[in-house]
């Protein structure tokens, strides 16, 4: 019960909500895009369906990747997917990946919808919040994993369009996000477990590495961002 109180936990669960409300976003818009075909009447329970199948398909690849992740060099493996990613949120190319994505008008094909498409889209969530849980330890990683993704679930459905808002009125939210996956990336590489007789386990280098993770994000973000402008 300690655990549950500590201030990593929590770190952790903030950690969770975060990379679920940068990453997930897109979860609301193709939610309304596979159920934009249903009957009024059915619209809701096909989002609520979708959701909740979705949900659950990402608590067992992240339960999955909890697992992978305890071998050796896989961490520094989803340390790298990390940085591409968070350079990626500072630099997006630009791509519709909502373009394929019909809409039905029978319930369980709507529901499969989202299912399957966000299973596609959600490569990047899981390596992400499997390393947020990772730093919070061993014992609670999949309560932390559940709770996280609950909390979140809410602030996706109802909340992403004023996140978004947001995000295109502030645009150093989505810096401090893309920073946010370079932290993790470099706290994960830390505890990597063929590295653990290499590096020292202090809460310094741990420290240390994240930092860097996130500067590396940032400059990495920036120069790409400048290379995939136009020029003048």
């Amino acid at each position: 019960m300690e655990e549950f109180l500590s201030a990593p936990f929590w770190l952790a669960v903030g950690q969770i909500i975060m990379i679920d409300i940068l990453l997930g976003g897109d979860n609301a818009v193709v939610i309304a895009l596979a159920c934009r075909q249903l009957p009024a009447h059915l619209r809701v329970k096909g989002i609520l369906w979708g959701t909740a199948g979705a949900i659950i398909l990402r608590v067992v690849l992240i339960a999955f990747a909890l697992t992978l992740l305890q071998v050796p060099y896989l961490k520094l493996v989803g340390a790298a997917l990390l940085l591409w990613i968070g350079v990626k949120l500072l630099a997006p190319d630009g791509e519709d990946e909502h373009s394929n994505i019909n809409g039905s008008d029978k319930l369980w094909a709507a529901v499969k919808t989202v299912i399957v498409a966000d299973l596609v889209m959600s490569v990047d969530n899981v390596i992400a919040i499997a390393g947020a849980a990772t730093n919070a330890g061993s014992q609670h990683q999949m309560p932390l994993v559940i709770f996280g993704l609950l909390v979140s679930i809410p602030i996706i459905i109802w909340g992403s369009q004023l996140v978004l808002k947001l995000m295109d009125r502030f645009p150093v939210i989505i810096t401090f996000g893309g920073m946010l996956l370079g932290w993790i990336a470099g706290t994960m590489a830390h505890t990597d477990p063929a590295l653990k007789e290499i590096l020292p386990q202090t809460t310094s280098w741990n420290y240390g590495l994240g930092v860097l993770g996130a500067l590396v994000v940032l400059g990495l973000g920036i120069v790409v961002k400048r290379r995939a402008q136009p020029p003048a």
